[in-house]
């Protein structure tokens, strides 16, 4: 019979037997649990230097939609809308979210599934969460609960436990849900029995649009506006008014026209400071805040949302510094690393650890200062050298 020993004089398998009785009072079996762990004997180290990594660069707002807001993101989107038409139609009607809505949140979260393919950077959910319980300190509250949710999907049967994969941390399948979201909001869209955000498209799509669903998305609603701040109005960022007062103020979208609805209230959004344009965001932005709790996020979705429905793109400019580059530049970029051998990752505008790593290679063989840096000057040389 396992005893409750304090963690810090356990090794992993005593954690994980122990670990047995905090399962069973949710209920967890113990076939449940030894098929979950079977062959599991030592925590993932893999997974202890991702959660200590701390990344050497900042993002940047305009760095972080280049590299999700994109001709590639937006061509993909339009082919995921064609192949999945009937599919997105059924969802939207059934859950009440707009289908380029949920393409652009499979698009952020696993472009379009594609990550999934990528088996190597997927990681078994109940050795990840395990590793993370037993080890990491910071996240042991977060994890333990999330590996008893991830031990009742396992006993329900909702997927085989050798496709219970994810990130890191525990995300999963296409549209990226942690274990107690998908216990909350998972849905069973193609009606086979099972809940497989892993493998049924119409189930992980489904399950998305559920989540916005419960957190009360409005329906035909837009998810804000970007707009010109006139004079002296960033003064009032993160204040909240009608849009019929924010136009009295003298704010406006940037073509000139209409707001809709100007009785709905939106908070003035200043993403990259008073310099950089203006967001009047309405309750809908909130809402993909739930989805994952961040500006960068949430203005992405919508903006990339925007686009696959046919609107326009942003018609102002980011704040980027001097010299810096265009998302069609940092492609090329990519690319032309790629082909002279510096780059192996693939071409997707986003400018990463392996890009910079390519860039500091590139600078390093080539006698420049090696800062993993992207600039225009960068560019011009890496086009000229052979």
């Amino acid at each position: 019979m396992a005893v409750a020993v304090p963690i810090e004089h356990q090794s992993f398998t005593e954690f994980l037997d122990s670990f047995y009785l905090e399962a069973a009072k949710k209920g967890i079996t113990q076939d449940t649990y030894k098929r979950a762990f079977a062959g599991v004997t030592a925590p993932d180290a893999t997974i202890l230097e991702k959660a200590a990594y701390q990344p050497e660069f900042t993002t940047e707002i305009w760095d972080y939609l280049d590299a999700r807001v994109n001709p590639r993101s937006v061509d993909d989107g339009r082919i995921m809308a064609g192949v999945y038409g009937e599919l997105l139609q059924q969802v939207e009607e059934k859950f009440g979210v707009e289908a380029p809505v949920i393409l652009a949140i499979w698009s952020m979260e696993t472009s379009y599934g594609a990550a999934l393919l990528r088996s190597s950077r997927l990681y078994y959910i109940p050795r990840a969460l395990a590793t993370l319980a037993y080890a990491d300190k910071r996240r042991q509250k977060f994890a333990r609960s999330q590996l008893i949710a991830t031990l009742e999907i396992v006993q329900a049967g909702e997927v085989s436990l050798d496709q219970l994969t994810g990130s890191w941390a525990g995300a999963m399948g296409h549209t990226q849900f942690i274990p107690t979201s998908f216990l909350a909001y998972g849905v069973d869209m193609d009606g086979n029995g099972r809940r497989d955000i892993w493998n049924s498209i119409p189930d992980a799509l489904a399950t998305a649009a559920n989540l916005l669903r419960s957190n009360k998305w409005r329906t035909g609603k837009p998810w804000g506006y970007e707009v010109v701040v006139p004079v002296r109005g960033a003064q009032l960022k993160g204040k909240t008014k009608t849009l019929a007062q924010w136009q009295k103020l003298g704010f406006k979208r940037p073509d000139g026209t209409p707001f809709e609805g100007l009785e709905d209230k939106a908070e003035l959004l200043m993403i990259a400071g008073d310099n950089g344009p203006g967001f009047l965001m309405l309750r809908n932005f909130f809402v993909l805040k739930r989805y994952n709790n961040s500006d960068f996020y949430a203005l992405a979705v919508g903006l990339l949302a925007d686009q696959l429905a046919g609107r326009k793109k942003m018609a102002q400019a980011w704040p980027r510094p001097e010299g810096s580059l265009s998302v069609d530049e940092k492609f090329e970029l990519q690319e032309l690393l790629k082909r002279k051998g510096f780059y192996v990752g693939g071409v997707d505008g986003q400018i990463g650890d392996n890009s910079r790593k390519a860039i500091r290679a590139f600078q390093q063989r080539h006698g420049l200062q090696v800062d993993g840096q992207i600039s225009r000057e960068l560019l011009e040389v890496v086009r000229k050298k052979q």
